[in-house]
């Protein structure tokens, strides 16, 4: 992997499985739960420059990761919502680079902190009681044109959060 690779993806490239047992999607909402705590702990540790700091030559700073983890994560809490209650919805996609230089971007990145801790409770308690039944429900990407499913998108958005976390990890020690 490459040093640019290697920032760009710090735990590596997400790699989804076939199947899950009922153990690793346990696993994926821990890790989807603890999030919110981890990122917050190494908020409190960045310098107001570092949050102002990109991760890499042409990434976001601290502050657009912190907004987009929120967003991103709200997104998705609203594409199972969807999954559960409409037959292979075709979803919403939406530009994650241009979200990312949205006015409200500028405020002060505890506020997606606070988001995330409450969106999170949520989350992890929706992802806890979809039925073994409802796992191969999925929905429709409408860029990609590919479904899926519940199951792969638990394991999807546990990377999605650490994957950004090490992106945070890498400007905090800067």
């Amino acid at each position: 992997m490459s040093s640019d690779d290697q920032l760009r993806y710090p735990i590596g490239k997400f790699a989804p499985k076939a199947t899950y047992t009922s153990q690793e999607l346990d696993a994926c909402i821990k890790r989807i739960e603890a999030l919110p705590a981890k990122i917050e702990e190494v908020f409190r540790k960045l310098s107001p420059k570092q949050i102002e700091t990109p991760y890499r030559d042409g990434g976001w700073t601290a502050r657009q990761v912190i907004h987009h983890v929120a967003d991103s994560h709200s997104n998705a809490y609203i594409r199972v919502k969807w999954t559960l209650t409409e037959d292979t919805p075709l979803i919403k996609a939406y530009d994650e680079k241009l979200w990312a230089e949205t006015p409200e971007i500028k405020l002060d990145p505890a506020i997606s902190i606070q988001l995330l801790k409450a969106l999170h409770v949520k989350f992890a308690a929706l992802l806890r009681l979809i039925s073994p039944e409802d796992l191969p429900k999925s929905f429709l990407h409408p860029e990609t044109q590919k479904h899926v499913p519940l199951d792969r998108m638990m394991d999807l958005y546990a990377w999605h959060g650490e994957h950004h976390l090490g992106h945070l990890k890498i400007i905090a020690s800067k």
